[in-house]
């Protein structure tokens, strides 16, 4: 993985993961209305960019044209 590619994975991450913290520390009656959209779009996202950025090599490779079957 380019260090480009790397970069703007760890900063969607650490993005994504800043609201997190207050969700895990907010006032609960606030957090509710909240829980769908950690639920469905910041765990999902936090999960693919920390999956890419640790094994984003492995991925590359079984995607890549040049693999042979």
């Amino acid at each position: 993985m380019s260090p480009t590619k790397r970069t703007i994975l760890r900063w969607i991450h650490i993005l994504f993961a800043l609201p997190l913290i207050g969700y895990i520390y907010g006032p609960p009656e606030e957090v509710a209305q909240y829980a769908s959209m950690f639920r469905y779009i910041y765990v999902p996202v936090l999960f693919l960019s920390g999956l890419l950025m640790w094994k984003g090599h492995v991925i590359g490779r079984l995607f890549s044209p040049s693999r042979k079957p």
